[in-house]
């Protein structure tokens, strides 16, 4: 079955944590990322972010400096979403590449 782009919520690393936690200045931005880590929906949600220009909050452990400078970087990406699952499937396979 496939999930609808909102749907990936209910699978993140954050879904039962408080968003304050996630949507922190400064330093503890460090901190929220940590709950992205090793997240099985942390493309969705950056893609997410990105699609919509999210400007506040940690969304797939980019802070919101981070998701700017990559909105700059790239101006010319009309869907994060796709281009973001094409690199993690383009990954998958060069992983499972490596290890036969």
């Amino acid at each position: 079955m496939m999930l609808e782009q909102g749907d990936w919520r209910v699978n993140a690393a954050c879904r039962d944590k408080n968003p304050d936690q996630l949507f922190v200045r400064g330093a503890e931005q460090r901190k929220a990322r940590t709950i992205c880590f090793g997240c099985p929906v942390r493309t969705e949600c950056l893609a997410e972010a990105l699609d919509k220009k999210i400007e506040f909050g940690v969304w797939g452990g980019m802070t919101e400096r981070e998701r700017r400078a990559l909105l700059r970087r790239r101006p010319d990406v009309r869907n994060w979403r796709e281009l973001l699952e094409a690199a993690r499937e383009d990954y998958t396979r060069s992983d499972a590449y490596q290890l036969d």
